[in-house]
Parts: structure tokens; C-alpha cells; sequence
């Protein structure tokens, strides 16, 4: 099946993710939540890279890090104890995604932590090494001429 858009034609059978899950995708990186937005000022920093509301199967990750195969998810109080959410952490479980799950309020009460919290599992799922490493001159002294 073929769709046209502006001046492209595009194979929808060619497409990595299905045209309505980018745009789900899309919308949703349009409209966060102030929470989602916050938090998003944090992983934007951190190296390796992390990107927002990524489609997986029929699920969308609030943040991931492909490298690291991290998923943040970022819950308010409709998400406790939800039948849903465990079916969808086996999903993404499954497909080789770690997940780590955290609350609104921590967010407001503990910035740093969230940003370590983040920071220590990315590590432990790179196999240890740190998740940003220091720049290639920091640290060198300058030679003089």
C-alpha cells in the first residue's frame, strides 16, 4: 500500500513503525506533562542519549535509551497497583527492555536522586561503565608552546 504525503510517496511496508504510531508519538512529545517536561530537562544532558514517547510494539516509552535498552517510565497515582502497566512492563520486558519506573513526586522532591537513580541504572545496564564519560581534554593540562 502506498500513501502520499506532500510531494513523497511512502511505502507503508517499509516503514520501521507504522505511520499512526509516529504520530501518536509526535503528539505526545508535543503536549508533556509538566512533570514529563522537568524531567526532560535532566535526560537531555545525559549522554548516552535518551529519546521521548518511543514506540515499542504496541506501547510507547515515556523515555529510553536505546543504547543502554533503558526504559523511564514516568507515573502519577492512576498507575499504582495498574493491571495494564504489568502487562506491558513483560512486554517490553521481553523485548529486552529494563525498565525503571518512578513517581511524580520524587521528581518534586528529590531532583538529584532521580537524575542518580538514572544515571546508576543506565551504568548497570551498559555493563558498568559510566554513563558520561568525561570529555576527551578534561582533565589534560595544557602544554605550553
Amino acid at each position: 500500500m502506498r500513501e502520499a504525503r506532500g510531494n513523497a510517496t511512502f511505502d507503508s511496508m517499509s516503514r520501521r513503525v507504522p505511520y499512526d504510531q509516529t504520530q501518536r508519538a509526535r503528539a505526545l512529545r508535543n503536549n508533556p506533562t509538566n512533570h514529563e517536561r522537568k524531567l526532560w530537562g535532566i535526560l537531555s544532558r545525559l549522554r548516552p542519549k535518551f529519546t521521548r514517547q518511543l514506540p515499542i510494539g504496541p506501547y510507547y516509552a515515556d523515555f529510553a535509551c536505546r543504547q543502554a535498552k533503558l526504559i523511564v517510565e514516568w507515573d502519577g497515582s492512576q498507575h499504582a497497583e495498574s493491571v495494564g502497566d504489568r502487562r506491558r512492563d513483560d512486554f517490553l520486558r521481553g523485548e529486552g527492555w529494563d525498565i525503571l519506573r518512578l513517581w511524580n513526586n520524587e521528581l518534586d522532591e528529590n531532583p538529584e536522586g532521580v537524575f542518580q537513580a538514572i544515571v546508576n541504572r543506565a551504568a548497570e545496564c551498559l555493563g558498568g561503565t559510566h554513563p558520561q564519560p568525561l570529555p576527551s581534554r578534561e582533565g589534560r593540562e595544557r602544554r605550553s608552546q
